[in-house]
């Protein structure tokens, strides 16, 4: 079975805390809602190419880094739709049936 891959959020949100540094702190340093923040960090809302490149600006950490992670992320909560693993499936056979 296919495991879901760890959010990037939720190794920023370990980096935070490691420097000690607030959520609410680190939303004012970035001049973002402290909501948003604190949703990417719960893996609620996906680290976008701009965040990364705030967060790159902010902490150093190398934004491919964080954009690979979501990616990888995104990826294995497809890879959990049922419904979307069958369309998979059918449109394997199709085109299998056609080339």
């Amino acid at each position: 079975m296919n495991r879901i891959t760890t959010h990037p959020g939720a190794i920023l949100k370990e980096e935070l805390e490691a420097r000690e540094i607030s959520q609410k702190k680190f939303s004012e340093l970035l001049s973002i809602p402290y909501t948003r923040l604190n949703e990417i960090l719960n893996g609620k809302r996906p680290v976008t190419t701009e965040f990364a490149l705030m967060v790159e600006a902010a902490l150093g950490i190398n934004p491919e880094l964080l954009i690979n992670m979501q990616t990888r992320y995104n990826m294995s909560v497809a890879k959990q739709k049922k419904n979307f693993l069958a369309r998979l499936i059918d449109i394997k056979k199709a085109c299998a049936a056609v080339f």
